[in-house]
């Protein structure tokens, strides 16, 4: 059964405010470097969207704020020679990313729908935006095809917001790649239209925080 952290970790929490000692944010932010996240994990719960973590390897959820991911120096390469990958930059220039396939040495980012049942929303479709980017350099997420052909899905370089569309009950892999070494901060919102009412609902921002390492 999922494990909810939020609601585990709530007992420490109190009894750290109660005895005095440090900030809550110390017993409530993990850092996640490796094995298969559902980096924005989606679930639709009494008529709205919760937008989570969902570490699989664990099968525990998590708030957007409580998880940092880390981008290992391992995840670091170079842009390809093709002007295809010229939303990366220069041929030849460093640029970290997570990838499509699993590395078992790298974090294997997902983007799920698996919690949202099928019929619930018109054709069965969800919209996740990627409203906002801070960070040292640009970031995208594109997805390759068998001959290592990019589809861009995201691209802070030439402006936000990006959309990607999900089907309900659904799971997406696909690369992310960060320009720059440095702190990132990702803030997302979901939406869809209820098919019983036509009416669209929106999910809260939900920002995650990414720490690549040279």
């Amino acid at each position: 059964m999922r494990t909810r952290a939020r609601l585990a970790l709530l007992p420490l929490a109190a009894a750290m405010l109660i005895g005095g000692a440090g900030p809550a944010t110390a017993a409530t932010t993990i850092t996640l470097d490796s094995g298969h996240v559902d980096v924005i994990g989606i679930a639709f719960e009494d008529n709205q969207f919760h937008v989570h973590v969902h570490d699989e390897g664990t099968d525990t959820e998590y708030e957007p704020s409580q998880v940092r991911f880390a981008v290992k120096p391992a995840a670091r390469t170079e842009v390809p020679n093709d002007p295809a990958y010229a939303f990366l930059g220069a041929p030849g220039k460093p640029v970290w990313v997570l990838p499509q396939v699993e590395d078992p040495q790298l974090l294997w980012p997902g983007i799920a729908s698996e919690e949202v049942q099928s019929g619930v929303f018109a054709n069965d479709s969800l919209t996740v935006k990627i409203e906002c980017v801070s960070g040292p350099a640009d970031f995208s997420i594109f997805t390759t095809d068998p001959v290592g052909a990019p589809t861009v899905l995201v691209d802070s370089g030439n402006g936000l917001p990006d959309s990607v569309t999900l089907p309900a009950a659904s799971h997406l892999h696909a690369n992310w790649a960060f320009e720059a070494a440095g702190n990132y901060a990702i803030t997302v919102r979901v939406s869809g239209t209820l098919a019983a009412t036509g009416k669209k609902v929106t999910s809260a921002p939900a920002t995650y925080r990414f720490k690549v390492i040279a």
